[in-house]
């Protein structure tokens, strides 16, 4: 339990301090509340919009007074995170401790917000689903659940559970599904949430699954099936052949994401993941 408690105290210090510094103004402008609701009223100061005078009071007091209004945010963040063994696979850091990082930075994000926070951790089917709620105390609980939940199945069918997570989430919200996305088709119930939701994908990869190395004969096994093969990375056409596969496979996703306007934020293990998702909430900034 000590380990527990020191790994994630040191995720909550590492993101916290981005939170601080790059993320949190922007996230706030970004995910606006559902309304705004009524605070108090004051005396009218020059400059005032004038459709906010309360002529009421104003009448009462024989001065002008103006509503003021506050936003009401209340906003429901899911996090939506691949457990499945394709995850585990990184050279420094594996594709699934770079996720745990971005997923409690848009927690802490949210937290610092007054937002709501859950969790969906999910493999072949939804494994784990935890109903949103405030609280930097409940943000701890969601990411000891997820860094040390151990999957019942290793295999991934993106499409299976986001037709459940549909079902299962009624009130509308802000989805982050962080996945590397290598699973077949999952358009479909994909656009039926973003229909409802905001939905926002973040692809994980590493580099050694783009472009393999010129290092001889070595055994892949896939980590969700078992499947060995037996493959000779000096031969150039082969590694051709393979790297541009996998360019054109994520090129496809990118294009067919932008089509149907969804957000999707490319995250590659060998970098600072705060990077790009910075870049994504300022473009989106700027987009309002």
């Amino acid at each position: 339990m000590k380990e527990v408690l020191k790994r994630i105290r040191k995720i909550e210090i590492k993101t916290n301090k981005l939170v601080e510094g790059l993320i949190a103004g922007n996230y706030h402008s970004i995910f606006k509340g559902r309304g705004i609701e009524f605070s108090e009223v004051r005396e009218y100061i020059p400059g005032d919009d004038i459709r906010t005078i309360d002529w009421k009071v104003t009448a009462r007091f024989n001065l002008p007074f103006v509503k003021e209004f506050i936003e009401e945010r209340d906003l429901d963040i899911y996090i939506v995170f691949d457990c499945s063994a394709s995850n585990e696979f990184g050279f420094e850091k594996s594709k699934k401790e770079i996720g745990a990082d971005i997923a409690a930075a848009i927690m802490f994000s949210a937290i610092k917000n007054n937002d709501n926070v859950g969790l969906c951790l999910f493999t072949d089917h939804i494994e784990k689903f935890i109903r949103p709620r405030k609280g930097k105390k409940f943000v701890l609980r969601l990411l000891r659940e997820l860094i040390y939940y151990q999957p019942k199945n290793k295999k991934t069918n993106i499409e299976n559970s986001l037709i459940h997570l549909s079902k299962i989430i009624k009130k509308r919200g802000i989805l982050f599904i962080i996945s590397d996305f290598l699973s077949g088709n999952f358009e479909k119930p994909l656009i039926f949430l973003k229909n409802k939701h905001d939905v926002i994908l973040i692809k994980l990869s590493d580099n050694r699954e783009r472009e393999l190395p010129d290092i001889g004969y070595i055994l892949l096994e896939d980590k969700e099936t078992g499947e060995q093969v037996l493959i000779n990375t000096s031969d150039q056409t082969f590694r051709e052949i393979y790297n541009k596969k996998v360019e054109e496979e994520n090129k496809r996703l990118f294009n067919r994401m932008k089509k149907f306007g969804i957000d999707i934020i490319q995250i590659d293990t060998e970098h600072p993941f705060y990077v790009p998702l910075v870049k994504f909430f300022n473009l989106r900034n700027r987009r309002r």
